[in-house]
């Protein structure tokens, strides 16, 4: 199990050692407890929750998986009937560029995950997918013109 990165400050910290909650363990918590051990409200321990969750998915790491929280997803089963690529165009229309195109991969790669739990696959499974995807279908047509990268 590996532990995820989270932006917790130094007093959560604190909370969580002090109740002997590992970082590890805080995706597989109730989101009312988290916040009790927290002493956070319900909305801030959702969001570590979240962070938590997505980041218990092979290849998965901390970027990514706030990308998937902006889009308020919180959990798996939040994203069991998703579709990576239309997930990657809200992403670029909430953050007004365009994204790597392996997020799209790393989108795909979560909603398997969501379908199949005991899944190995990581998100560069998926690159021949999306590849396949977009050279039918391409971009939308009021796709962001700025990249990431600019």
């Amino acid at each position: 199990m590996k532990t995820p990165k989270l932006p917790l400050t130094d007093e959560e910290r604190k909370s969580l050692r002090r109740q002997k909650v590992k970082l590890s363990d805080l995706a597989y918590l109730e989101v009312e407890a988290l916040a009790t051990y927290l002493h956070s409200p319900v909305t801030r321990a959702r969001y570590l929750r979240g962070l938590a969750i997505f980041q218990t998915i092979p290849s998965i790491g901390p970027k990514v998986a706030q990308m998937v929280v902006d889009l308020d997803y919180f959990d798996l089963e939040a994203v069991k009937f998703e579709k990576g690529d239309e997930m990657v165009d809200r992403l670029e229309k909430l953050y007004g560029y365009w994204v790597d195109p392996c997020v799209e991969d790393c989108f795909r790669c979560i909603v398997h995950h969501a379908n199949d739990r005991e899944s190995e696959k990581h998100w560069f499974d998926f690159t021949t997918e999306r590849k396949a995807y977009r050279a039918t279908f391409g971009y939308p047509s009021n796709r962001p013109t700025q990249p990431w990268y600019a």
